[in-house]
């Protein structure tokens, strides 16, 4: 038992950094499993990019012919919510590739968060809120982790640690090596217009009107959609997940700092142009997030790899944990979006080594961090597959303690049959692979 500096919690304890999507799954999993968990996160509230960037469409939970293939501790969230709300879900069987868009599922972000920390409280998760991870030291079978909260420094002492931060920041901490891209996809910071006349909109006028501005340095493309030339796709938006701040690689507290302030920034010339067109006068801007969305910053180096090529033709991975479905949609500062359909039928897979940074024991990442390539990567960063994940590397993680076994040596027939029975993964999806260690 770990007493250090007020905290007490078994030393079979798995940490979770990070409340996102990924990390209340894995956390949730956790619990349900039968083993304590502590959860931490750096803001006041979980959800993540759905909850603090505004962007709370998670999708695609059905393949080409409407077949349910994510479901687990995700599903039931959506599926609370939207019942919740009163809302319907999209016809999954009518699913096509040039709208993919429309089968995402639109969650009311009050409900949405709220039904989460009704859960994690019902299951026992020990949950602190404005707290984020110091330090990470191996010692012996656990990880010694020094975690910051508002009184200060605290020490807590546990079996295993999933990093759930969507950057990566505990790998990184436990001497983890990550891959950086040299350029990221941009960020978003997304707001909600509303006082617009569309009636006494003038797009020629403002069009021309942008040039002018555009050239005397007061507004950027990117402030209203791309980097070239004028677009209508923050209007059209009415402001969320519209603009796209270029060149900034949010991963660590510096350049997220960067990004949050371009982010504003680019919100402010945006108002200040708009407010001077015809339609625009009583134009009023709320914020649908409180922080910058972000696509992209680093991803582990696992012990395996979900490539571009694997992803996009559903070819059969070692040891699946967890599949995937939505096309490849990398967002370009300079080209748009460049979105990559998968092959018709195919059906990405995630190897459970893709979760288990390369040379580390009792460490998993989940959500948008799984080792693959940059490609493979713009389909699995989305929050359905995070939230598959994340309930991944919860049941692995407890069913690695219980059985007082490290994780790459658990066999993956067990854990399978764990993600089987806690609905993870679902027995009618084509499970084709090739059985074999999570190295493979």
């Amino acid at each position: 038992m770990n007493t250090e500096s007020g905290n007490s919690f078994p030393e079979n304890t798995v940490l979770v950094v990070g409340a996102g999507v990924s990390g209340v799954c894995a956390a949730l999993q956790c619990a349900r499993s039968g083993v304590r968990c502590l959860l931490i996160e750096r803001s006041g509230i979980n959800g993540g990019t759905l909850a603090l960037s505004g962007i709370a469409s998670p999708g695609l939970f059905f393949d080409w012919k409407g077949r349910q293939v994510i479901a687990g501790i995700g599903w039931e969230l959506v599926h609370e919510c939207v019942e919740t709300c009163g809302d319907t879900l999209p016809e999954f069987t009518r699913y096509r590739a040039e709208d993919f868009w429309r089968f995402e599922i639109p969650v009311d972000p009050v409900v949405f968060t709220a039904l989460c920390d009704e859960k994690l409280l019902a299951e026992g998760v020990e949950v602190r809120y404005h707290t984020m991870l110091a330090g990470l030291q191996r010692q012996g079978n656990s990880w010694r982790a020094t975690v910051c909260e508002k009184d200060g420094l605290q020490k807590v002492v546990v079996r295993c640690v999933i990093d759930c931060t969507g950057d990566a920041n505990a790998v990184v901490q436990a001497g983890g090596r990550v891959r950086i891209p040299p350029v990221c996809q941009p960020g978003t910071s997304s707001v909600i217009c509303s006082g617009i006349n569309r009636a006494q909109l003038i797009p020629e006028q403002m069009e021309n009107d942008f040039r002018k501005e555009a050239a005397a340095g007061r507004i950027f493309p990117a402030d209203l959609g791309w980097s070239k030339g004028y677009s209508d796709l923050f209007l059209s938006r009415n402001g969320t997940n519209a603009n796209h701040i270029n060149g900034i690689n949010g991963g660590d507290s510096r350049g997220r700092s960067t990004m949050e302030i371009c982010g504003r920034l680019a919100l402010l010339r945006s108002y200040r142009f708009l407010k001077r067109q015809p339609g625009c006068e009583n134009l009023h801007m709320q914020y649908a997030g409180l922080e910058c969305g972000v696509r992209e910053s680093r991803t582990i180096v696992g012990e395996a790899t979900v490539t571009d090529e694997s992803y996009r033709t559903g070819a059969p991975m070692a040891d699946p944990i967890a599949y995937a479905f939505y096309p490849m949609d990398l967002h370009d500062a300079e080209e748009g979006i460049l979105n990559t359909q998968l092959v018709p039928g195919a059906l990405p897979s995630v190897p459970r080594g893709a979760l288990l940074p390369a040379g580390q024991e009792g460490l998993l990442a989940a959500g948008r961090i799984i080792s693959s390539t940059r490609k493979a990567n713009a389909g699995l960063r989305i929050q359905a597959v995070c939230m598959a994940t994340g309930q991944a590397a919860g049941a692995w993680a407890a069913l690695a303690i219980r059985n007082d076994c490290p994780l790459r040596e658990l066999p993956y027939e067990q854990l399978r049959a764990e993600l089987l029975r806690c609905g993870a993964i679902l027995p009618a999806v084509n499970t084709q692979s090739n059985h074999g260690n999570a190295g493979k």
